[in-house]
């Protein structure tokens, strides 16, 4: 059974860092498409960043410039580097693997608590 498995994240100041992490075990996923999304109280979820198995990179508007997502096939891992965190980043942030063919991905991580104070 593939499971998505998270660390990191937790409570930083506006400007501050925080890096989340994601390895993936049950399945190899260095061909898959790899994410990571948030989601605010009351609000959808929304896709932060996505890397295809080519390295390719895509950001929301939201963050680019300040986060940068990485992989490491080797070790099935994947990252998301938060830099100059703003209030607004507050959010849980999921990972997520393997795109499903209609615009989202088969696979998610448990979730991460990222707050964000001033």
């Amino acid at each position: 059974q593939v499971q998505l498995a998270q660390s990191g994240g937790g409570s930083a100041q506006t400007g501050g860092s925080l890096k989340l992490s994601c390895v993936a075990s049950g399945y190899d996923t260095q061909w898959c498409g790899l994410a990571w999304y948030r989601e605010d109280p009351g609000k959808e979820r929304a896709m932060v960043s996505a890397i295809k198995p080519d390295g390719a990179e895509t950001y929301a508007d939201f963050v680019k410039g300040r986060f940068t997502i990485s992989r490491d096939n080797a070790n099935h891992m994947f990252y998301l580097q938060m830099n100059n965190l703003k209030i607004e980043d507050t959010a849980v942030y999921y990972c997520a693997a393997c795109n499903n063919g209609v615009g989202g991905y088969t696979y998610w991580g448990q979730g991460a608590q990222v707050t964000v104070s001033a």
